[in-house]
């Protein structure tokens, strides 16, 4: 059973989010209007962390987006943005904060019940608005890595083994190790950090080095 939790400052959305999660079997562990009382009922209660956080982008206690994502992810949730399409730059800030992905508040019931199932599976989450915010903001830093970095990358962030990125490339092993290593560098440098192999995957969508049909190549190994 996926444990979720709703933190939205509109009763009605999260009361609307938290009936759809409830008949699809989810357990909606808490359902409040900041990442504050979230954390405090959990921790008083000595509850574990959500699998996932639908989180909304703008709170009406001010808090920060940046701060509100960093907070669930570290207290260890994924988190899902749930909010209007209109604030890609926002939409950036909380990716670049941590969250996985971002569902709009337009959209069906279903997509979101998807996006939290996709989630929670480990997988990230691919829709038109999270493209939409990259695509829209101009300052969206790029890594600038080298072409045998973006092909190490490519080939390492669908699922292939770093052995056999070497074998298909042509290289040692303790090269395609380093190129992951100045990657995950790179990505950390202009504020993008990558520091599991999701995230590398996540990184190479936003940045058009991989496509769909390579995110959904069969593995090796």
């Amino acid at each position: 059973m996926i444990r979720v939790c709703l933190i939205d400052d509109h009763e009605s959305v999260r009361l609307g989010l938290e009936a759809a999660l409830l008949r699809e079997g989810a357990d909606v562990i808490f359902s409040g209007e900041s990442v504050t009382s979230y954390l405090r009922w959990r921790r008083a209660g000595g509850e574990a962390p959500a699998d996932v956080a639908v989180l909304d982008l703008g709170l009406g206690d001010g808090s920060a987006i940046t701060d509100n994502v960093r907070r669930i992810v570290l207290d260890g949730s994924a988190v899902i943005i749930h909010s209007v399409a209109d604030r890609p730059a926002a939409v950036r800030e909380s990716l670049v904060a941590g969250a996985i992905g971002v569902v709009s508040k337009s959209a069906p019931i279903g997509e979101v019940i998807a996006a939290v199932r996709t989630v929670a599976a480990g997988r990230p989450l691919d829709n038109v608005e999270w493209a939409s915010a990259v695509d829209g903001d101009a300052d969206f830093a790029a890594a600038q890595l080298s072409q045998r970095e973006r092909e190490v990358l490519a080939l390492y962030a669908t699922g292939l083994p770093l052995k056999v990125v070497a074998d298909r490339l042509g290289i040692a092993f303790s090269t395609a190790k380093e190129n992951i290593a100045r990657v995950r560098a790179k990505y950390t440098d202009v504020g993008r950090p990558a520091p599991t192999k999701v995230d590398l995957l996540m990184r190479a969508m936003e940045d058009g080095i991989i496509d769909d049909a390579d995110k959904n190549a069969p593995r090796v190994g």
